[in-house]
């Protein structure tokens, strides 16, 4: 065991008296996670307290009265436990630990206590779909050898062909390549092989087994314990995979992502891991909450995964990859609001992440590149867009997420120099586009100074030049600046009664290429075409995505603009 778990604080149990009253002050309103604003921070690139360059936890902490100026409710954390970082993270090797270059669990529980302290709420990711192969027990499985129980803990199989040399099936990394590799045993011979849907680094967990099971609830318990206020879970529809693991019959597996349901992908059986995690939450008092990284074919699907007794959100995947189009738009709204009220969960919605280009960089190129792209586009397009497409998404009801650094604006750093590239799926032919560094390069906080202020001795990814005129200075007080957009629009989504949670919108009548629908006393339009369009005078202007004079906003609204208006 790490020793950083003999130096946590002692945790409390769930029906303790003792329990965080940090917990408490936040636990402002009953179904928060109904509405709320949640900040995606990439620990790696958020901010670096040591000037090692690379982001960390003391970081994160000193920057939360940002956030909680700029209007969130609560923090998504991107992975920072213990790990070999061959996936940022994403490959664990102690779920119990943080890694040295992040910090101890003495920081995560400061962190934790002072986001409370300032009425914000914690989310951190788990991983269950996979674990490092530095992880104690894969590295068990290898050393003890086929047949032992430990290899029972992940997919281990012999292989095809007269000697083994062929995969156990055809199934496709989603990085690229077999999603199988050989491992040499430890009598020096060739042996079995595993499964690893993602990076051969990311060894696949068999659901099937108990102890996979016994040990997510326990990993679960000791953060709830420490005050988190939720987990998101990555890889949400995988862990299960299909009996007898068939083989797919295609090798273009790739372009079915997202468009059936895989053997390896979005199997039923998932939702029983849920239902029993599920009972472990409502355990603790607080309202904490799972959001599940999930993606499947339909919005239809997704909503099985926020079932009364399963988890409470669900990202919007599909709505993260329409168009600026106000026809596919007005579509993929009525759907996942159509789809998430049978079940009463709240819809979300979402436009970046650290796993897609930035949406003011999509939204500044032609349609149909998809959601990783290596073209600038243009750039001034692409901003008026993001502007207008943030005001759609947070006019719209449910629950809504933001990316760091979303708020000033950032582009997509698409000319990164290959040397510096660190996406693992960058290096494994035919997979993912391996782009992904594009969008986790760290943000700027000041105009100048080594990283633009993220940190005294550089930053882990180039930041272009110019990233300082970006930064939190340099549009912090700046009328009319992408942040403090943000800041009016969230500060505005909490007064206004209509905004928020909701399960509903009534379309209004609009021109062509115009959304508009009312919510009680508020209207939203937004114009998805360049040019400017004529309504009807809705009220008095609360907000405009682009330059528009209130004194005429009821009637013109610009091109490629998002207005709110109440009528009250």
């Amino acid at each position: 065991m790490s020793q950083q778990h003999s130096t946590a604080p002692a945790p409390t149990s769930p029906a303790s008296s003792t329990e965080s009253a940090a917990v408490a002050t936040v636990a402002r309103r009953r179904d928060w996670w109904r509405e709320a604003v949640i900040y995606q921070v990439y620990p790696r690139s958020f901010a670096d307290s040591n000037g090692d360059g690379m982001g960390d936890l003391e970081g994160i902490r000193s920057r939360l009265p940002y956030l909680r100026d700029l209007g969130v409710d609560a923090v998504w954390l991107s992975p920072f436990y213990a790990s070999p970082q061959a996936d940022a993270g994403y490959d664990v090797a102690d779920y119990r630990a943080v890694d040295p270059m992040f910090g101890n669990l003495l920081d995560a529980d400061a962190l934790i206590r002072d986001a409370h302290g300032l009425g914000l709420r914690i989310i951190v990711d788990i991983v269950p779909n996979h674990s490092s192969d530095q992880h104690e027990w894969f590295k068990r499985a290898l050393a003890e050898g086929p047949g032992s129980p430990a290899r029972d803990r992940y997919h281990f199989r012999p292989g095809k062909g007269a000697n083994g040399e062929l995969p156990p099936n055809d199934w496709e990394s989603i990085f690229g390549g077999p999603a199988w590799t050989r491992v040499t045993e430890p009598d020096g011979t060739l042996g079995e092989w595993y499964l690893h849907l993602f990076a051969p680094e990311q060894p696949d967990f068999n659901w099937e087994h108990p102890a996979v099971g016994d040990e997510f609830r326990s990993i679960l318990r000791f953060w709830l314990d420490m005050g988190v206020d939720g987990f998101r879970i990555d890889v949400a529809h995988g862990m299960v995979k299909a009996e007898g693991l068939p083989d797919l019959g295609s090798h273009e597996q790739l372009k079915l992502l997202g468009n059936d349901v895989m053997p390896f992908f979005d199997q039923d059986g998932v939702h029983d891991i849920y239902r029993q995690w599920r009972l472990i939450l409502d355990e603790y008092s607080g309202e904490r909450i799972f959001v599940a990284e999930a993606w499947t074919p339909t919005v239809e699907r997704t909503a099985n995964y926020v079932r009364p007794d399963e988890l409470h959100q669900a990202f919007n995947f599909q709505y993260l990859g329409t168009h600026w189009d106000a026809e596919e738009l007005r579509e993929v709204i009525d759907r996942t609001l159509d789809s998430m009220r049978p079940v009463g969960a709240p819809a979300t919605w979402v436009l970046s992440n650290h796993d897609v280009t930035r949406h003011a960089t999509r939204f500044g190129n032609p349609p149909g590149l998809g959601t990783q792209i290596r073209l600038p586009g243009d750039r001034e397009l692409g901003l008026r867009r993001a502007r207008a497409a943030t005001l759609l998404m947070l006019a719209l009801p449910g629950s809504a997420y933001v990316y760091q650094g979303e708020e000033l604006g950032l582009p997509d750093v698409v000319d990164l120099p290959d040397e510096v590239r660190q996406d693992p799926a960058y290096f494994r032919g035919e997979g993912q586009d391996g782009f992904r560094d594009g969008c986790r390069v760290p943000i700027p906080w000041t105009r100048a100074g080594s990283s633009y202020g993220f940190g005294s001795g550089g930053s882990w990814l180039p930041q272009p030049e110019g990233w300082g005129e970006l930064s939190v200075e340099a549009q912090t007080g700046v009328a009319g600046s992408t942040l403090e957009l943000y800041r009016a629009a969230l500060a505005v989504r909490r007064e206004q009664a209509d905004l928020g949670a909701g399960d509903t919108v009534e379309w209004l009548p609009a021109p062509e290429g115009v959304l508009a629908f009312r919510r009680g006393e508020f209207v939203c339009v937004a114009n998805t075409t360049g040019e400017p369009v004529t309504t009807p005078a809705y009220g008095r202007v609360l907000i405009a995505s682009g330059d528009v004079d209130p004194a005429d906003a009821g009637t013109d609204v610009p091109g490629d603009t998002t207005v709110w208006f109440t009528t009250g």
